[in-house]
């Protein structure tokens, strides 16, 4: 070995321990998977049936499924039915409208827009809030959210069409919020 070839094997020692602190050094802030997202303090979720004000029928029971799987798909939560879950997710369908996007030149409608408003809480044994949303002007304890779905009669959509698509935007919004403000 050279004198010469001694000190560039020392700068590549050097160049190697410098990138392995860099790469530990790094990492030490960030966590892998989903676990991070949400709160750690809970691990199941009883969710009762969503109320509804609508006069339509089944939508208070397809936003508690829809709600279901999304929880059950996104979130490292178990969803049980049982009360003394470790958290309480409650809500209840507080408008449902319907209304023309396009007409038809004989007043006919040739595509709908059918929406939906719902009011959610989700709190913790003890009755704490576990969301809270500084955004949103409301009461603390509930968030408002909403969602819509559009409908083309003369493809063969109906209003349940656009009701489903509203209820699993809705659904996706619901779980969003669950996870930890950043």
């Amino acid at each position: 070995m050279t004198a010469a070839s001694h000190p560039f094997r020392a700068l590549r020692v050097l160049r190697g321990w410098c990138l392995l602190s860099f790469f530990l050094c790094g990492c030490a802030g960030y966590q892998i998977g989903n676990q991070s997202l949400y709160p750690l303090e809970v691990k199941t979720v009883y969710v009762p049936m969503f109320e509804s004000n609508s006069f339509r029928r089944n939508l208070g029971e397809w936003l508690t499924e829809a709600v279901c799987k999304e929880i059950e798909a996104k979130t490292p939560y178990k969803v049980v039915a049982t009360p003394t879950a470790d958290s309480v997710l409650a809500g209840r369908i507080v408008e449902e409208n319907k209304r023309v996007l396009v007409p038809s030149l004989s007043g006919e409608a040739r595509e709908l827009q059918v929406g939906m408003r719902v009011e959610v809480s989700w709190v913790d044994r003890k009755g704490r809030l576990l969301r809270q949303n500084q955004a949103v002007p409301m009461p603390a304890e509930i968030t408002d959210i909403s969602g819509a779905g559009n409908v083309v009669p003369e493809v063969g959509q109906s209003i349940t069409t656009g009701q489903q698509e509203a209820i699993t935007r809705i659904a996706q919004q619901i779980v969003g919020l669950m996870e930890k403000p950043w």
